[in-house]
């Protein structure tokens, strides 16, 4: 089994930033994909940013020049470094990892942003 416990959402003014974290453990073997959805209420959720097979990365383009996803492998944690932040940018934030066996996705962080 593999536990992903993700941090950093909360309320910020439209124009902040916020910083997402996920932390990997248990049985990880071996990552093949890890990033970030999103879902706001309503909607499907969606990709925000990711890491896809053969580390290039992957970001929505609503987030593009905004949004930053990085990882430290040591630690199999990635982040999202979330700028520019806006209210349609407010939405539950979940982090997900494929190991190659299956899929694993985190509790979710609710991220918030007022006009």
């Amino acid at each position: 089994q593999v536990q992903l416990v993700e941090s950093g959402g909360g309320l910020v003014q439209a124009g902040g930033s916020l910083r997402l974290s996920c932390a990997a453990s248990g049985s990880i073997f071996s990552i093949r994909t890890m990033g970030w959805y999103r879902q706001a209420p309503g909607k499907q959720r969606e990709l925000v940013a990711a890491f896809t097979v053969g580390g290039r990365t992957s970001y929505t383009d609503s987030v593009k020049d905004r949004f930053t996803i990085s990882r430290d492998n040591a630690k199999n944690t990635v982040y999202l470094q979330m700028n520019s932040l806006k209210p349609e940018d407010t939405a539950v934030y979940y982090c997900k990892l494929d190991n190659f066996r299956s899929v694993y996705w985190g509790q979710g962080t609710q991220v918030t942003v007022s006009s």
